[in-house]
């Protein structure tokens, strides 16, 4: 794991390991990427250079406890907190959920998409990728209308870009070349 969020979610998911709570703090990290997804003002809260330390992790714990946050998580937001690092928040969320799947067997998908995907499409899209790299793998997806349609996914140092935004700025860079 490179960076700053490799670091914090090697040490994070260290200790849930050593506590044998992987599964548990790996469904709050979820829940927590989730809420981020959803929430203008959580996504506010972690950026804000306004906040104390001491304020953001009172906040974040509030937050946690609202969101039934594994205990390991609540204190290691705490942390994130007292040490002015909840910006990283969905980095490290990323990092985690990868060496989750790693320590599974599995590989990490990484998918943009237009609009969210049906839980046919990601089993459909998972089908196929583990066709290709002869492994489990887990989707780490993510929404961006400014592809217009179509997928982009990286998996390890692989991009496949097959967005309609990929594909329009092709061909106008071709009709450019062609005038």
């Amino acid at each position: 794991m490179h960076g700053l969020g490799g670091r914090y979610a090697t040490a994070l998911y260290e200790l849930a390991r050593e506590e044998k709570r992987e599964a548990e703090v790996e469904a709050s990290m979820t829940t927590l990427k989730a809420a981020l997804a959803d929430s203008n003002e959580l996504r506010a809260l972690i950026s804000s250079p306004l906040l104390g330390r001491e304020e953001a992790a009172r906040a974040m714990e509030a937050v946690a406890g609202r969101l039934g946050l594994h205990p390991l998580v609540v204190k290691f937001l705490g942390v994130l907190a007292r040490n002015r690092r909840l910006a990283a928040l969905p980095q490290i969320i990323r990092a985690y959920q990868t060496l989750a799947a790693a320590a599974r067997g599995e590989i990490t998908a990484e998918v943009t998409s237009a609009h969210p995907l049906t839980a046919t499409q990601e089993d459909a899209l998972k089908a196929q990728l583990r066709a290709r790299y002869r492994q489990d793998v887990a989707l780490d997806t993510r929404v961006d209308p400014d592809i217009l349609g179509g997928l982009i996914v990286k998996v390890g140092s692989r991009l496949i870009d097959s967005s309609l935004k990929t594909k329009l700025d092709n061909i106008g860079r071709a009709m450019k070349g062609a005038a």
